[in-house]
C-alpha cells in the first residue's frame, strides 16, 4: 500500500511539474494585457494622490441629441495645427460685465486659442457667464474676448461646448466671490464669432498645439511654461486698470487623480502667473504643446507663492468624449459656426435654466 501511494504521489508531482512548465510557456507566448492593466492601475494608485470626485451619473443629453451629433461631423473643415510661436501669443482675456439696477459685476479669466479657426479653450467657471447673456436676471450682460498687451477688446464669442455635468454640479457657486473646486470637468470651448470693430475675422488665429496623451508619473519635476492674465491689480483698482499677460517658467510638483487612476490634475510651483484671473491659461511642455489648463490655486505652503493646479488635456479629452461621443480633436473640427448655433439652440437654454434656478435668490 505504501509503495502504491508513493507511485501515485510521484505521478502527481510529475503531472504538476509538466502543467506548470506549459503554463509558463503559454504565458510567454500570449499577450499579457490583463497583467499590464493591473500593473498600470497599481502604479497609478501608488504614485497618484486621489482627490474626491463629485460626479456620479453623467447626462447623455448630447449623446442622444441628433442635431448635435450631426453638427459635430458636418462640414469640410478639419483641425488646424498650431500657429503661435509662444504661449503668450495665443492668450485671450475673457471679460464679462453683468449689471442690474443695483450693481455692476465684472469677471475676468484667461483662455487661449487651441485651434487656428478661432476656438478658445477656457474654464467652465469662466465660460458660464456667456450663458447669462440670454438671462433676464441682468439688465445687461456682455462677455468680450480681449487680446494683447495690455488686453483690448477684439472679439465676440459664442459657446461651442461646456460640460452639462459641470453646470449641474456647480451652478450654485455662480455668485461666490472666490469659487472653490477641484477642477474636475472645469473646461469649455468658445468660438470667436465676430470682431468688436466689425472688421473681418483673421484668416488664422495664433493658436497652440496640444498633447492629450496620458501623462506618465515620471513627468514630476519636468519644466513647463505657465501663461495667463493675472488680475491682481485689476481686481484691486477696478476694471479700467490695464491687464497685462504673463508667461513664466515653472515645474510640475505633483500628480492627482479624480479616481480614474489617470493623471487628471497636476500642481505646478509658484510663479508670477499664479494669481486670480489666470484660470483658463495654458501649461505648455518643452515641445510647445499644451498639456494642462490652469483651474485652481495651488498650495503655496508646499509649492511656493503663486502655485497653481491644472487639469490635464487627457482628462479633458477623455471626459468630452464621454459626454459628446467625440474626442477633443473631433470637437475642434467641422463647421464650427453651425455647431455653435446648434449648441446655443438645443442645450444652452437648458443650462441657463439650471443656473437661474440655483441662483434665483
Amino acid at each position: 500500500m505504501n509503495v502504491l501511494m508513493e507511485i501515485v504521489i510521484a505521478i502527481l508531482a510529475g503531472y504538476l511539474a509538466v502543467t506548470n512548465f506549459l503554463a509558463h510557456q503559454i504565458m510567454d507566448i500570449l499577450p499579457s494585457t490583463d497583467t499590464e492593466e493591473v500593473a498600470e492601475s497599481e502604479e497609478a494608485e501608488s504614485f497618484l494622490s486621489t482627490l474626491p470626485s463629485k460626479f456620479g451619473a453623467i447626462p447623455d443629453i448630447l449623446l442622444s441629441n441628433k442635431l448635435y451629433q450631426q453638427a459635430t461631423v458636418i462640414g469640410p473643415d478639419g483641425f488646424t495645427e498650431a500657429t503661435a510661436d509662444e504661449p503668450i501669443d495665443a492668450l485671450v482675456n475673457v471679460f464679462c460685465s453683468l449689471s442690474t439696477s443695483e450693481y455692476v459685476r465684472t469677471t475676468t479669466g484667461t483662455g487661449f486659442f487651441i485651434d487656428a479657426d478661432g476656438v478658445i479653450m477656457t474654464n467652465a467657471h469662466v465660460a458660464q457667464f456667456l450663458l447669462l447673456q440670454a438671462s433676464d436676471i441682468y439688465e445687461d450682460a456682455e462677455c468680450i474676448i480681449r487680446t494683447g498687451n495690455p488686453a483690448v477688446a477684439e472679439y465676440k464669442a459664442e459657446l461651442l461646448y461646456i460640460p452639462p455635468a459641470w453646470i449641474q454640479e456647480n451652478a450654485g457657486v455662480l455668485n461666490d466671490a472666490v469659487p472653490l473646486g477641484t477642477g474636475e470637468r472645469d473646461y469649455a470651448l468658445l468660438y470667436a464669432s465676430e470682431t468688436v470693430s466689425g472688421e473681418p475675422l483673421p484668416a488664422q488665429f495664433p493658436s497652440l498645439g496640444f498633447d492629450s496623451d496620458l501623462l506618465p508619473t515620471s513627468i514630476k519635476n519636468d519644466a513647463v511654461i505657465a501663461a495667463g492674465y493675472p488680475a491682481t491689480d485689476l481686481l484691486r483698482n477696478g476694471p479700467s486698470t490695464a491687464l497685462l499677460p504673463k508667461q513664466a517658467d515653472t515645474s510640475i510638483s505633483e500628480l492627482y487623480t479624480f479616481g480614474s487612476n489617470y493623471a487628471d490634475l497636476f500642481s505646478i510651483r509658484g510663479s508670477e502667473v499664479g494669481a486670480e484671473g489666470s484660470s483658463g491659461g495654458p501649461i505648455v511642455n518643452d515641445s510647445g504643446d499644451v498639456i494642462g489648463m490652469i483651474a485652481t490655486r495651488g498650495d503655496d505652503a508646499v509649492d511656493g507663492e503663486g502655485s497653481l493646479r491644472a487639469i490635464t488635456l487627457s482628462h479633458i479629452d477623455r471626459t468630452i468624449t464621454e459626454e459628446t461621443g467625440f474626442s477633443l480633436k473631433e470637437n475642434l473640427s467641422g463647421n464650427l459656426a453651425y455647431r455653435s448655433q446648434v449648441f446655443s439652440a438645443t442645450l444652452a437654454p437648458f443650462l441657463l435654466t439650471i443656473l437661474e434656478t440655483q441662483n434665483s435668490n
